[in-house]
C-alpha cells in the first residue's frame, strides 16, 4: 500500500442492519472502500481510469452486444481482482509487519491473480478488435 489507512470510525457493519438499511450501509461501505482504494493504491487508480476509458470504447467498438459485454466485463474483472488483492495485502500487513515467506507467497499470489486478469482482458479485447 502507498499510504497507511486511517483508523477512523467506520459505518456499522452491513450484516447488523436489516432490509433497505442493510443495503444502504453496504453501499456506504463500498463507497468508502472505493475512496480508500483511490487515495492509497496507485494500481487501483490506474485500473479505475482504465475502466473509465475502456467502457465507452467497448460501447463504440463492440460489434455485437455480447462482444461489448465481454469487453466491459473483462476490464471490470481486472478491477475486481485488484480489490481482492488489496484486501489480501491489507490483511497480511495487519497481521504482522514481519517479513515472512508465507506473507510473500500470499502477496505474490495476489499479484499473479491481477496479471492473469490483465491477460484475460487483453485476450478478450484482442479477439473483439481483430
Amino acid at each position: 500500500m502507498n499510504e497507511p489507512v486511517s483508523q477512523e470510525k467506520q459505518e456499522k457493519p452491513a450484516s447488523r442492519s436489516r432490509g433497505v438499511a442493510r443495503w444502504v450501509s453496504a453501499f456506504k461501505n463500498s463507497l468508502s472502500a472505493l475512496t480508500t482504494g483511490w487515495k492509497t493504491e496507485t494500481a487501483m487508480r490506474e485500473e479505475m481510469l482504465l475502466v473509465l476509458v475502456a467502457i465507452p470504447l467497448a460501447l463504440l467498438l463492440g460489434d455485437t452486444p455480447g462482444e461489448t459485454v465481454a469487453m466491459i466485463v473483462s476490464v471490470l474483472f481486472i478491477l475486481l481482482v485488484e480489490v481482492l488483492n488489496t484486501a489480501i495485502e491489507a490483511t497480511l500487513d495487519r497481521i504482522s509487519d514481519e517479513i515472512h515467506p508465507l506473507t510473500k507467497i500470499g502477496k505474490d499470489m495476489g499479484s499473479l491473480a491481477v496479471l492473469i486478469a490483465l491477460v484475460i482482458a487483453a485476450l478478450v479485447w484482442g479477439a473483439a478488435l481483430l
